[in-house]
C-alpha cells in the first residue's frame, strides 16, 4: 500500500512530458496524420507520437502503479531500497524486466561501490526500543552491548524549546573524569555541540568506551533529528582513526538512553564492496547526433523506501518509455536510472566520467526528474 505517499501531481507529469515531446517528437510528427493505428484508443498498440496522445496514454495511475511495485520490493527488503542493498537489486530486475518486455534493449552500467550501512542504536533497559540513527563517517566498526554511560550532558525536556545551546559534551577529556569505564562493555553517550565529532569520539575511547552514541543538541529544531557527521580528522587535519562503533541518535532517544540504568547495543558493520549499475535504455531516433536523455536516481536513502524521493521521477520515466517504445522520434532518446545518488551522485558521475568525448557531444540535452510528488 502507498496510499500514505505523495501521488505523482497531473501538472508536473504534463510538464515532463509537453517538454520531451518538444524536443524528441515534434519535427518528425509536424503536419503528420495520424494512421489508423496511431488513432486506436488502445495505449498498448498504438503509436504516440504527439503530445495528446502521450498525455493520454501516460496517466498518474500507470505511474502509481509503478510506485507500488517499489513499495513492495521495499516491504520485503526491511524497508529501503538503497544502492548497496537487496532493496536496491531487486528494484533494477523490476525495472529492466518492464523496459524488456516493452521490446527496449538494455544496458547496464555498472561502478564500484562502497556501502556503508547505517548503525543501529538499540536501548534494552529500561525499555526496549530500537532508534533510528544518522550516518557518521569515520566510525569504527564492531557490535557492543553494555552500560550507557552519560557524560556531562546539557539536558533539559526533550520538547521545543529544549536544551542550552552551551552543550561541550565530550570536548575535554576530564569530560569523562569519575565516570566508571571498568565494565566489560562501556558506552558513552555525549552530546553534539562545541568541538569536532572527532574529538569527542577520541576522548570516549580513550577514556575506556567500547562504543560512543552521539545525541543531537536539541538547542533548535534542525538540530533534534538523528545526528549526521565527519569524524574522520581531528581540529589539526590528522585522521581521527576512530576504534570504537561511534552512532548519532536524534535528541529525544539520547534523553531516553541516559536514564540511570540504561543498557544498549550498538551495531557498526564494516564496508562492503560491490558493483552497481545504472539502467540505460534508448530509443534510437532519426538524427542519431542529437541524443535526448531523461533521467531519475532510482535509488532510496537507508531509512526509507523512496517511494517519492525518487520513486515518482524513476517511476514517471519508466511510465514513459512504455508509452513511447513504438515511437520513432526525430532525437534519439536515452532513459537513465541512476544509482547511489543519496550517496552522492555517485552513479550519474560515473557514466558520465566514462564518456568519450565523441560521446558527451552527442548529448544535446539532459532532462531530470526528481521528487516530482505532492500532497
Amino acid at each position: 500500500m502507498i496510499s500514505h505517499k505523495k501521488p505523482v501531481r497531473k501538472r508536473a507529469l504534463a510538464i515532463m512530458l509537453a517538454a520531451m515531446m518538444v524536443v524528441t517528437l515534434l519535427p518528425a510528427a509536424a503536419g503528420a496524420k495520424p494512421s489508423d493505428k496511431d488513432s486506436s484508443p488502445s495505449c498498448d498498440t498504438r503509436v504516440n507520437n504527439t503530445i495528446d496522445k502521450l498525455l493520454e496514454c501516460v496517466t498518474v495511475e500507470g505511474v502509481r502503479a509503478h510506485q507500488a511495485a517499489l513499495q513492495a520490493v521495499a516491504d520485503a527488503n526491511d524497508g529501503t531500497r538503497a544502492s548497496g542493498t537487496p532493496g536496491f537489486d531487486a528494484t533494477v530486475d523490476y525495472v529492466v524486466e518492464t523496459l524488456e518486455d516493452a521490446g527496449y534493449d538494455v544496458e547496464l552500467n555498472g561502478f564500484p561501490f562502497t556501502f556503508s550501512a547505517l548503525g543501529e542504536v538499540q536501548q534494552l533497559t529500561p525499555v526496549s526500543v530500537d532508534y533510528p540513527t544518522g550516518s557518521m563517517s569515520g566510525t569504527g566498526f564492531g557490535d557492543v552491548t553494555g552500560n550507557v554511560i552519560p557524560v556531562d550532558l546539557a539536558l533539559g525536556t526533550v520538547d521545543w524549546p529544549a536544551l542550552p545551546s552551551d552543550s561541550t559534551s565530550g570536548c575535554e577529556a576530564g569530560d569523562f573524569a569519575g565516570l566508571d569505564w571498568s565494565g566489560p562493555n562501556d558506552i558513552a553517550l555525549v552530546q553534539r555541540g562545541a568541538c569536532f565529532f572527532s574529538v569527542k569520539a577520541v576522548n570516549a575511547e580513550a577514556a575506556g568506551a567500547e562504543a560512543v552514541v552521539i545525541l543531537n543538541q536539541g538547542n533548535t529544531p534542525e538540530r533534534s533529528g538523528p545526528v549526521n557527521g565527519n569524524a574522520t580528522a581531528l581540529p589539526d587535519g590528522t585522521p581521527s582513526n576512530i576504534g570504537v562503533p561511534y552512532v548519532g541518535v536524534s535528541t529525544a532517544a539520547g534523553v531516553a538512553l541516559s536514564a540511570e540504568g540504561a543498557t544498549a547495543r550498538v551495531v557498526v558493520d564494516p564496508p562492503v564492496e560491490s558493483t552497481q549499475y545504472n539502467i540505460l535504455a534508448e530509443l534510437p531516433g532519426k538524427n542519431d547526433d542529437n541524443v535526448v536523455m531523461v533521467g531519475a536516481h532510482l535509488d532510496s536513502v537507508q531509512a526509507g523506501p523512496g517511494i517519492q524521493d525518487n520513486g515518482s521521477g524513476s517511476a514517471a520515466i519508466l511510465e514513459t518509455a512504455l508509452q513511447m517504445s513504438k515511437v520513432k522520434p526525430q532525437n534519439t532518446v536515452r532513459f537513465a536510472w541512476w544509482a547511489a545518488e543519496e550517496a552522492g551522485l555517485v552513479g550519474s558521475t560515473e557514466y558520465v566520467a566514462g564518456l568519450s568525448q565523441e560521446e558527451l557531444d552527442r548529448i544535446a540535452l539532459y532532462l531530470n526528474f526528481d521528487m516530482i510528488g505532492s500532497p
